[in-house]
């Protein structure tokens, strides 16, 4: 019988090991509790309400479907017994494995302060998307209605919690829709008053970027309208606003993209982790002392340089999910495995329409360069033509009209 090898995890890292290993001699059996592959870079075009969820993930049974030696088990992974290579299951069951790559990504970080999440949701699935394009829609609808301006203005009061490039792609957007596309919807407000702040606690915002390309974001930003705080560490989040130490900022709506958190998975290997909950892994990838078992995308550290670990951005994950699969390959035939070294193709983010920053392999630019860049990139790391050919007509309407077509309120909940 061919060794089974279990990939935990249907996201870049997972999903591109698994289809690494499509002609190795042995069985490939992915794990994950959801039956989708998401394209997080795009998830706040879901919450803003440019794109659909449908535009940005695909069915991983479809992914996998012409993959003979691929199986995929729908089930949530509890538990890792490394000593009898056995994975535990929510409901109870065991699955062996010869073995293992460890790729299950990572969730929100409330830094200790948990009961921040009701009134601060995290961007990690589709199901947290959903609920952040309820809300900011319920916003306004519950503005319309409102008589007291004070409340109004609290209503239409949007903050954004964590200068990295999920915070600042969910400003600019946020502007954007106030600005373009609930313009003319609304009779007894302006949504184009909306105030938008994007809250940072360290001394800049986009800390992976150089000062020149941060500093082009914050003037960008500051043409959407979006007032960046830098150095302003929230200390308090309530249903009525925001605390920074002394400085109180009314709000009905804030958005929590400051932290990630490693799957609390990884605690179950018993191996030394980071203080996010990171395995700190060997260069090749595995887990220090076991053979068999790989950690690969966000649940991994390893240090390209002295305190500069590889970034969880999806082409690091993507390459150390193919890297990964190469090496289980080479221990099939009985060879050495090789260390992971990180090809840093360039980093980008976008800001709103026509505007972004880019460093592509030292390469430095701004505006609507790095803006079609970005736009480029993205497109080709889309899993499925289908999903290229919708988000690229998507994007053209928008363009075009300023319109977002996905502005839908769905799930439970009324205006307040």
């Amino acid at each position: 019988m061919p060794p089974t090898v279990v990939v935990i995890g249907g996201g870049f890292a997972g999903l591109h090991a698994a289809r690494g290993l499509s002609c190795a001699p042995c069985e490939v059996v992915l794990l994950d509790r959801r039956n989708h592959h998401l394209f997080q870079p795009l998830l706040y075009q879901v919450a803003t309400a440019v794109l659909n969820p449908s535009d940005i993930a695909r069915p991983i049974r479809s992914v996998l479907r012409r993959q003979r030696n691929a199986t995929v088990l729908l089930a949530e992974a509890r538990a890792i017994d490394r000593a009898s290579r056995q994975i535990e299951l929510d409901d109870g069951t065991k699955l062996a494995y010869d073995y293992l790559v460890l790729a299950a990504g990572s969730s929100h970080s409330y830094f200790g302060k948990d009961e921040w999440e009701r009134f601060a949701p995290g961007l990690k699935t589709i199901e947290d998307a959903l609920e952040i394009r309820r809300r900011v829609l319920l916003a306004y609808e519950a503005a319309e209605r409102e008589e007291s301006e004070e409340k109004r203005r609290e209503l239409l009061t949007f903050v954004v919690v964590g200068g990295g490039p999920t915070g600042v792609e969910l400003a600019g957007a946020l502007s954007e829709i106030a600005r373009h596309a609930l313009k003319r919807d609304f009779r007894r407000i302006r949504p184009e008053d909306a105030r938008v702040l994007l809250l940072e606690g360290l001394p800049r915002i986009l800390p992976a970027f150089d000062d020149d390309l941060a500093a082009s974001a914050v003037s960008q930003l500051a043409t959407l309208g979006v007032e960046v705080k830098t150095g302003a560490r929230v200390t308090a989040i309530d249903a009525t606003g925001v605390s920074i130490g002394a400085e109180r900022i009314p709000t009905r709506t804030v958005l929590w993209a400051a932290g990630v958190q490693a799957s609390p998975l990884a605690r179950s290997l018993g191996v030394p982790l980071d203080r996010a909950g990171r395995v700190l892994v060997e260069k090749d990838l595995r887990v220090p002392g076991d053979e068999r078992v790989f950690v690969a995308g966000d649940l991994a550290y390893l240090e390209i340089e002295p305190k500069k670990p590889v970034p969880g951005l999806a082409p690091a994950a993507i390459q150390a999910g193919a890297h990964t699969a190469s090496n289980v390959i080479s221990l099939l035939h009985g060879q050495k495995t090789r260390p992971f070294v990180y090809k840093d193709k360039g980093t980008l983010a976008t800001i709103g329409r026509k505007r972004a920053i880019a460093d592509i392999r030292g390469f430095k630019i701004t505006g609507v360069l790095a803006w079609w860049a970005w736009l480029l990139i993205h497109i080709l790391f889309l899993i499925g033509f289908r999903n290229r050919v919708l988000v690229l007509i998507e994007w053209a309407w928008a363009y075009l009209t300023y319109e977002r077509g996905a502005r839908l309120i769905t799930g439970g909940g009324n205006p307040k």
